[in-house]
């Protein structure tokens, strides 16, 4: 059984997602999107009524629930992928995100999924190489501009980025920051095949010595 793990870390509209996907397809390894865990904890909180700024009801809402994020996000069986980044969510998931309770029990079951694979795991998120694994094999740090990062999530526009950067970099439990050691990559005008590439020629360079 492997448990080498690739930590994919970086602000919103870096292309954590779409990178670790491609790397993870390449290598024949698992993916883990952490931010859609919060995201679908947020979804659910907010379907049930619970408020997200009540520490403890939301720490026991994302302590039950059972989630998933393979082929589509679910929580409780129910589909949520379509409502991960409305409106709602986008304004609520940075709170839910900075709940310690919360947030302790999302990097337990990351660390149970992981090493529950056969193969080793590309993970991405906003504290992955600082916080969840940090002895991975390979730990990178992507970021981009404001404007290209917004030009990405469209859906949500400069205001709604550049909001959530800041309180992911503030918040007191695991804010987002650039792990020493990382492998630091502006995606800022690169194709997704640069940046994989980059990162797959880094990963062999670690493994082959």
């Amino acid at each position: 059984m492997s448990h080498e793990i690739i930590a994919i870390d970086g602000p919103a509209g870096s292309g954590k997602s779409t990178v670790a996907k491609a790397v993870a397809e390449q290598l024949g390894w698992a993916f883990l999107d952490t931010g859609a865990m919060y995201r679908a904890v947020t979804c659910e909180a907010l379907s049930q009524g619970v408020d997200v700024h009540d520490q403890r009801a939301m720490g026991e809402l994302a302590r039950t629930v059972t989630l998933a994020t393979l082929p589509r996000v679910t929580v409780n069986g129910r589909d949520v992928q379509d409502e991960l980044r409305t409106e709602p969510v986008n304004l609520a998931v940075s709170i839910v995100a900075a709940n310690p309770l919360v947030r302790e029990s999302m990097v337990t079951r990351q660390r149970e999924i992981a090493g529950a694979q056969s193969t080793g795991t590309v993970v991405e998120g906003r504290d992955i190489a600082t916080v969840v694994f940090p002895h991975a094999t390979l730990k990178v740090f992507l970021t981009a501009s404001l404007e290209e990062r917004s030009r990405r999530r469209g859906e949500e526009g400069v205001d709604s980025v550049a909001r959530r950067d800041e309180a992911d970099s503030t918040r007191t439990t695991s804010p987002l920051r650039q792990a020493d050691g990382a492998l630091v990559l502006d995606t800022t005008g690169q194709s997704i095949d640069d940046v994989v590439g980059e990162v797959i020629r880094c990963l062999k360079s670690i493994t082959s010595n």
